[in-house]
């Protein structure tokens, strides 16, 4: 009789987290029919199904549900083994799964990479973008090492660490650039466009216009700031976007931009991970060259071609 091991659980485990043989199979890079031999050999194993196959996708049965919570936790205690043994060495080497939030990885990823890799060539970069509460779940169940986000998070398993601050800053009509700035309360009435629900973004602007987000409006929503800009430079309304976005995002939009008064709206983004996670001195390390990457130019870039906030009367 067959036992049960690691790659029967890693497979069954993309199973569960995709819901289709064709994607599990991809994720796992190997053939469908690869994969559909392992979960099968898997519930023989057991004894027992554990999941319901259907035309297109699949669905856990009750046992598979249970079985797919244990395995996460079982496949986390294996990776932070290795974890362990990783962190004994002197340099840094081998996998790094870093998540990041949509608002920050068009503008910072890049360089990170580009900087991570030169420091540390033998560290295998994988990034993964996502919205902040997906990060929060990956990071609990092990599928990444550590998130770039918006802090705070307030996750009491989770060790938080701030890197910087960035103002957020009006992008309006070309047409309204010679119009004095609105202040924070005005925006409320205006026509605010906004990144779509699930963005920490949008719940980050809506406070800062004082707007509860329960509330019902007639609002142009988007799933990225490249088309809430676009669509501010086709007139349709007013947004905020974060410091480190206005060269990449406004350089082919008809916008202007403007700094708000002060208090200005701002965020704090930080890295976060798993206390338990034996790579802390790592990931401490790699905060330090995240920073070095903030100071080497991307926010510096940013803040010199936005104009110098006028005087309010």
């Amino acid at each position: 009789m067959k036992s049960l091991t690691i790659k029967h659980l890693r497979y069954f485990e993309a199973l569960a987290q995709q819901g289709h043989f064709g994607r599990a199979a991809e994720a796992c890079s190997i053939s469908q029919p690869a994969l559909s031999v392992q979960i099968k050999e898997l519930e023989e194993i057991l004894g027992a199904s554990l999941v319901e196959r259907g035309t297109r996708d699949i669905r856990l049965t009750g046992l598979g549900e249970s079985f797919a919570a244990r395995v996460r936790e079982i496949l986390r205690s294996v990776d932070e083994l290795g974890d362990l043994a990783r962190a004994s060495q002197s340099r840094l080497v081998g996998r790094l799964r870093i998540g990041v939030i949509p608002t920050i990885a068009p503008y910072l990823l890049p360089r990170l990479v580009q900087h991570l890799t030169g420091l540390y060539p033998e560290l295998e970069i994988r990034p993964r973008e996502a919205v902040t509460q997906r990060l929060i779940e990956d990071l609990a169940d092990g599928q990444i090492d550590t998130a770039i986000v918006a802090l705070p998070v307030s996750e009491p398993s989770l060790m938080e660490m701030p890197l910087f601050d960035e103002d957020f800053v009006l992008v309006r009509p070309a047409a309204d650039a010679q119009k004095p700035v609105p202040k924070p309360e005005h925006l409320s009435e205006m026509k605010l466009l906004l990144l779509e629900e699930g963005h920490c973004f949008r719940d980050q602007a809506l406070s800062f216009c004082n707007m509860s987000p329960s509330v019902p409006r007639d609002l142009m929503e988007a799933s990225s700031l490249s088309t809430l800009v676009q669509m501010v430079g086709a007139g349709i309304g007013v947004t905020l976007i974060p410091e480190m976005a206005v060269p990449i995002e406004t350089r082919s939009a008809h916008v202007a931009v403007a700094r708000l008064p002060r208090p200005r709206p701002m965020r704090t983004v930080g890295m976060v991970w798993r206390k338990t996670n034996p790579l802390a001195p790592q990931l401490t390390e790699i905060a330090s060259a995240f920073r070095d990457v903030v100071r080497g130019g991307v926010l510096d870039d940013a803040r010199q071609s936005l104009p110098v906030a006028a005087p309010q009367p």
